[in-house]
């Protein structure tokens, strides 16, 4: 016997809506957290990204350090990410959101927070200082757009070891969206080429015997359909550690 033209139509529409009404874990990923020690709570100057102070305080010092699989090999630092525990009675639903500053990884973990970050697992603070007890707790997570400083722009620090002769460095400090910088590049008006800088460690590029005056660079982001990237001329009267913003956008190369 066969469908009515009326059946076919609801099967179809089931069918359709069967993902919109699929529980939203699926686009989580099961994990583990734990937390590192600081004295007021907040990140760590020092970590593996490079980032120095603003490391520390950035997003309200809610950071974390990350495995190999999410560092990779620095490519991961400033990524933003929704983290989540697994014990209803203590856990709040939306969990923490927390920036990448570092690599750092335990007991199967992904996560190792500041104090800062890891309390905001909690549904309150009765809560959250239980779940400090645990010490390592399982987790659900998944990446999530940084937008604190705008959702297209990339901000990036010039490095103040640049004040040496012959030497120049740059880190990227942010990256809106879910996008990872692939390959920082600068404009060579003498080979009238781009060249690549070296990933010297974390989110710091370097370059030896930079040209004289202005400075073009392009960021290249992550494999996007269409590609990605960010055109900036830093001024020929640049300073070490002088801070500059710009904007992602569509790009042909």
């Amino acid at each position: 016997m066969g469908f009515s033209f009326k059946h076919q139509l609801g099967l179809v529409c089931v069918v359709l809506l069967l993902p919109a009404l699929c529980n939203c874990k699926e686009y989580f990923t099961q994990s583990r957290a734990s937390y590192y020690g600081s004295p007021d709570g907040y990140g760590h100057p020092n970590e593996a990204c490079g980032f120095g102070e603003y490391g520390r305080t950035v997003n309200d010092g809610k950071v974390t350090d990350v495995s190999a699989r999410l560092w990779k090999n620095g490519g991961g630092c400033g990524a933003c990410y929704q983290v989540r525990c697994k014990i209803p009675q203590l856990c709040s639903y939306n969990g923490a959101f927390v920036v990448t500053t570092g690599y750092g990884e335990g007991d199967r973990t992904d996560f190792i927070m500041s104090p800062r970050g890891f309390s905001e697992l909690g549904r309150n603070k009765n809560a959250s200082d239980e779940l400090f007890k645990y010490g390592v707790v399982d987790v659900e997570y998944k990446r999530v757009p940084c937008t604190f400083k705008g959702n297209d722009n990339i901000m990036f620090k010039i490095n103040e070891h640049s004040q040496n002769p012959g030497y120049f460095a740059i880190v990227v400090l942010y990256v809106g969206g879910t996008n990872d910088i692939t390959t920082v590049e600068m404009w060579q008006i003498d080979h009238n080429q781009w060249e690549p800088l070296r990933r010297s460690y974390g989110a710091v590029f370097d370059y030896a015997n930079p040209p004289r005056g202005a400075i073009p660079l392009r960021f290249k982001l992550g494999s996007s359909r269409p590609k990605l990237c960010s055109l900036i001329t830093i001024p020929g009267n640049w300073k070490a550690g002088a801070t500059y913003t710009a904007k992602i956008r569509p790009c042909y190369y």
